[in-house]
């Protein structure tokens, strides 16, 4: 059973992504805002709008990748494929259908399957910025997924 999953290890560094819907970005902006001096100690990237929203109203360095609707959900979940995402901030608007909600639940989605610590909403984000584990590494185990290709093209 051990041999089916790997431990990862997120540094003391995050590499945090900052997403928003557009109902939701003041909100995001205002959270930023207030956790400046926390986030400043953490690479910082999001989608598009977001991010320079956000870099343009708290002075926060944050990568930009595409908006949403045009890729950038996907980005950010590629990034977390390729381990260089470690906690996703994503204010999500429950209230307003999305264009790109099949994106949205994709980048969910890799961010379970990834064990990626997300929030969706502020008290969540809340919670987790002021975790014990956001000034130490922390280990978490995902599946071993060399191992799974290998079992499931021996069984196919």
């Amino acid at each position: 059973m051990k041999e089916d999953y790997i431990t990862f290890t997120i540094g003391k560094k995050k590499n945090i992504a900052l997403i928003a819907h557009d109902n939701e970005k003041v909100k995001l902006i205002d959270w930023c805002q207030k956790n400046k001096e926390l986030l400043k100690q953490h690479n910082l990237c999001g989608t598009g709008t977001t991010a320079r929203m956000i870099t343009d109203q708290t002075g926060l360095t944050v990568r930009a990748y595409n908006s949403g609707p045009l890729g950038g959900d996907q980005q950010v979940g590629a990034k977390i494929v390729e381990g260089r995402i470690d906690f996703v901030v994503f204010f999500s608007d429950p209230l307003t259908a999305q264009p790109h909600d099949p994106d949205v639940k994709a980048l969910m989605r890799i961010a379970q399957v990834y064990d990626i610590p997300m929030a969706v909403n502020k008290a969540t984000a809340d919670f987790m910025i002021q975790s014990k584990f956001m000034k130490t590494t922390y280990d978490h185990e995902v599946i071993n997924f060399k191992k799974n290709v290998s079992d499931r093209a021996k069984s196919l």
